[in-house]
């Protein structure tokens, strides 16, 4: 499938379920044919009559905190009705700010005199207006339509609900990554991971380091031309997630991972010979010569750099697959890089290797390597850190699904939507409960991606069933139930353009296709 950006371009407001009547049901609660994903904490349908008219032209009422949450809705009631509803006072669509909810929570309330969504912040806004976008009704000829009466109670399970894009093995535009962030944001994630550095290529330029994207941002996989973002592409990215309520997390893979550094400057090379660009897609032969002045001044220049760049309040140095150093040497680049991304300001999250070093308060681990032993990620919780979760066999959403999967790697088994849905963050290692969980993040490494579509083939259906388990209370998640409501969801990613994989776990088509 092509895309036709001026065709088919994918804007929250596109990102629509159209629903009918309401009923409670099995997994704790369900919203009949309304395909809420990620399920609410709490979904009461009103009695019978108690509905509401949508027309057309239905007037908005926010609080002016909440403009940019407003035209977001905006869009979505003008995809739903084919006209743009007025801003006003009196508005039968009322947001407001009131204490209560939580940070991220919110309640809303469909009933015979209109719309009520209630939040203690914008953000929280922001994520019932992703719930009412899946109740508005599709009134196709333009008329008034009905919209089933319900009161919805929610906030997330975890802080951290998010994916990894890696567009170092292969560069993705700013175009494909603002394409991912409104599929994400259409989930209610809320952390873009950009995995920005590897062997092969550096994809941010860095303030005094031009060899980086000359040298270092001149491949990929493969070979091709590669790629880089300059400052203004990344703060772009940074402010368009930022509209959607998402932190871009950016990582610097160190001190392992670095061939594309390693080719661009001599010096970070123990023996002073620059290295020759690397197309492969082996891991564990690079590093950078730890302990030498020049190292130390590179490192310190990129997180500087990176952090002035990033108002968020992370920054992920790395730190996997590290086989060409001592366990002394790596420890003492780790806790040096953690002092300056604490000199930066910032909070350093890691991959799990990391949890051998002493971490500083507010540290964070991600742990991913799921045929190991949690020894490093339970050292790391020990020593205070908090934990994101990515383990490879549910939620590295590169892995096929499949043996017959078009694109895709298998080194962490095959990975089908049951995989990535069916189990519990807080349960996953021994050692680690709910309390030491941050969240929960699904990574889609590019080895293998060379295109838009194959990216979003791979991360749909799988995500929106990661976005689930970060979101829904436990008690609650039944994949069954969950099943039955992403199938009426194929028909909205078809709208979109969306490349998904037609799992044979979801009931494709037994659904209301959402035309009502």
């Amino acid at each position: 499938m092509v895309k036709r950006w001026s065709t088919v371009r994918l804007t929250l407001a596109a990102v629509l379920v159209w629903a009918g009547g309401m009923t409670g049901c099995g997994a704790d609660v369900r919203v009949e044919g309304a395909a809420l994903v990620p399920l609410p904490a709490s979904v009461v349908p009103a009695a019978e009559g108690e509905d509401f008219t949508l027309e057309p032209a239905v007037v908005i009422t926010a609080p002016g905190e909440a403009a940019g949450v407003a035209e977001h809705l905006a869009l979505a009631v003008q995809e739903a009705t084919g006209q743009r509803p007025q801003a006003g006072p009196d508005g039968a669509i009322r947001l407001a700010l009131t204490p209560g909810a939580g940070a991220e929570g919110y309640e809303l309330v469909v009933g015979p005199d209109g719309v009520d969504l209630r939040a203690e912040t914008t953000a929280g806004l922001f994520y019932g207006v992703q719930t009412l976008r899946q109740l508005l009704p599709q009134a196709r000829d333009g008329g008034p339509s009905r919209m089933a009466g319900v009161r919805i109670t929610d906030r997330p399970r975890f802080a951290w609900r998010g994916a990894m894009l890696d567009v170092a093995r292969h560069f993705r535009p700013v175009a494909d990554v603002k394409r991912y962030l409104d599929l994400m944001a259409a989930y209610k994630l809320n952390v873009l991971h950009l995995h920005l550095t590897d062997d092969q290529g550096w994809r941010l330029a860095i303030a005094g380091r031009p060899e980086l994207t000359r040298i270092g941002g001149s491949t990929q996989v493969g070979g091709g031309p590669g790629g880089f973002y300059t400052a203004d592409d990344y703060r772009e990215l940074v402010k368009y997630a930022s509209d959607r309520f998402i932190d871009i997390v950016p990582e610097i893979d160190m001190p392992g991972h670095t061939n594309a550094a390693l080719a661009s400057y001599a010096e970070l090379n123990c023996d002073g010979r620059a290295r020759e660009p690397y197309t492969g897609i082996e891991v564990g032969f690079s590093t950078l010569c730890v302990g030498s002045a020049a190292t130390d001044r590179f490192v310190s220049d990129v997180i500087a750099e990176v952090a002035r760049l990033t108002p968020g309040d992370y920054v992920h140095i790395g730190g996997d697959e590290v086989r060409e150093l001592s366990e002394a040497d790596y420890t003492r680049f780790v806790e040096r890089a953690q002092e300056l991304v604490v000199r930066a300001g910032k909070r350093m999250v890691a991959w799990q290797e990391v949890g051998k070093a002493r971490l500083a308060p507010g540290s964070v681990v991600q742990y991913w390597q799921t045929r190991e032993e949690p020894d490093d990620v339970v050292n790391a919780v020990r020593q205070g850190a908090k934990v994101v979760l990515s383990p490879a066999s549910r939620v590295y959403l590169d892995m096929k699904y499949d043996s017959d999967s078009r694109v895709g790697q298998q080194w962490a088994g095959l990975v089908e939507v049951e995989d990535s849905y069916d189990w519990d963050p807080a349960a996953l290692l021994p050692g680690v409960g709910e309390a030491a969980v941050l969240g929960v993040e699904a990574p889609l490494w590019t080895e293998t991606v060379t295109n838009i579509d194959d990216l979003e083939y791979l991360a749909f259906p799988r995500l929106p069933a990661v976005a689930e388990v970060a979101w829904t209370p436990q008690k609650s998640r039944d994949f069954e139930v969950f099943a039955s409501r992403l199938a009426g969801h194929a028909e909205m990613w078809r709208r979109w353009g969306v490349d998904f994989h037609e799992s044979p776990q979801i009931p494709w088509g037994t659904t209301d296709p959402l035309t009502r």
